[in-house]
């Protein structure tokens, strides 16, 4: 077996067929950048999950909890913590919904625009965050300790340069 292993690696050096589970078996490699970043999105989402199972929260309503947050006492309207988010997500009601009914956030008629309906943190979502800040930090650092932090700063950039793409990219495309 051991004998097999290795001569696929050594094929896959010498630039035959790629070694299996290697990110370079696709031949493309924009497509094998791609099925790389969300094969380890997977992963580390994987391990944030776990974590916020612990406060019967997921990843979205994590995402929401730190925009309003991050937005203070003014909260924002709806429409703003969804352009806000990590990932889109179709039904940003219904997830504020579950928040509300789990008294996380509070809803609120804007007093300069009665159509506006503002967003506000409420005192236990705070808590809840604040429970999971430090496990999220221990996590992170976890699932990036082998890339040292000379890598990591490198790995930030990069990423933000492809985020950086124009608009009209594959996003828009039909």
């Amino acid at each position: 077996m051991k004998t097999k292993i290795r001569a696929r690696r050594k094929l896959a050096a010498e630039g035959g067929a790629a070694a299996p589970g290697s990110s370079l078996a696709v031949k493309e490699l924009p497509t094998s950048a791609f099925v790389t970043l969300e094969r380890v999105a997977s992963l580390l989402l994987a391990g944030l999950d776990a974590v916020l199972r612990a406060q019967n929260l997921t990843a979205p309503q994590y995402n929401v909890l730190r925009i309003l947050r991050g937005a203070g006492g003014a909260g924002l309207p709806c429409g703003a913590v969804a352009g806000r988010m990590i990932t889109r997500d179709p039904d940003v009601t219904r997830l504020i919904d579950r928040l509300e009914a789990q008294r996380l956030v509070a809803r609120a008629r804007s007093v300069e625009d009665r159509r506006v309906v503002l967003l506000r943190i409420a005192a236990p979502g705070l808590e809840v965050l604040s429970a999971l800040d430090a496990p999220v930090r221990s996590l992170h650092r976890e699932q990036f300790a082998r890339l040292g932090r000379a890598r990591l700063r490198k790995l930030v950039e990069l990423l933000e340069i492809v985020a950086a793409a124009p608009a009209d990219d594959a996003a828009t495309r039909p």
